[in-house]
């Protein structure tokens, strides 16, 4: 009798570990799994290398993002259509992908196709075809530091100006904010 006992709790105590054991390998798998698809919504490489393969694609009013990912993935444009999402939603993109026909690449990550489909769509009026809505470099944007076209307030290359500290400036528009400063040193020669 004793000894049934002793067997009893020895199972029990043994059944008791095994189930604990098989807990710790599940969640240690889990954990595992988290952090490498953590990892990978941050850091995709694309499905190919350049120059890759043209895929045309048709995002319709009516596809949710989730199914945008299904279909890039069926599409062979991304790995893993749940992964697009993840990285979809946490884009400043979420929500704002529109619809149209779009050229995409197998060469793309996913965060340059949210960004082709996201942007707005300019209008066309010489008749000139804008491909997959690419930027024509001037957006108009007053301070572009890569635009050198506006010559607005924080252009980096316009050479006009004479602010302290501007690396083109020619020492003549009183840089100091002298307005009658001739960029001369006015310290030689004053004796009277």
């Amino acid at each position: 009798m004793n000894l049934n006992k002793i067997i009893l709790n020895f199972v029990s105590i043994s059944f008791s570990i095994l189930i604990l054991l098989l807990v710790a390998i599940g969640l240690v798998e889990l954990g595992h799994f988290c952090y490498e698809f953590g990892y990978r919504v941050f850091t995709e490489e694309p499905v190919a290398s350049a120059p890759g393969t043209d895929v045309i694609v048709q995002v319709t009013s009516d596809m949710s993002e989730r199914e945008i990912g299904e279909m890039l993935e069926e599409e062979g444009l991304v790995r893993d259509d749940l992964l697009f999402y993840a990285q979809l939603k946490l884009s400043a993109y979420s929500q704002k992908l529109q619809p149209g026909v779009y050229t995409l690449n197998t060469s793309m990550t996913g965060k340059d196709m949210m960004a082709i489909m996201a942007a707005v769509p300019e209008e066309e009026s010489d008749g000139e075809s804008g491909g997959e809505n690419a930027d024509s470099g001037d957006d108009g944007e007053a301070g572009d530091p890569d635009d050198g076209i506006d010559g607005a307030a924080g252009d980096l290359d316009d050479g006009v100006g004479g602010e302290a500290g501007d690396p083109d400036d020619d020492g003549i528009d009183g840089a100091a904010g002298d307005p009658d400063d001739d960029g001369g040193d006015d310290d030689q020669g004053d004796e009277t």
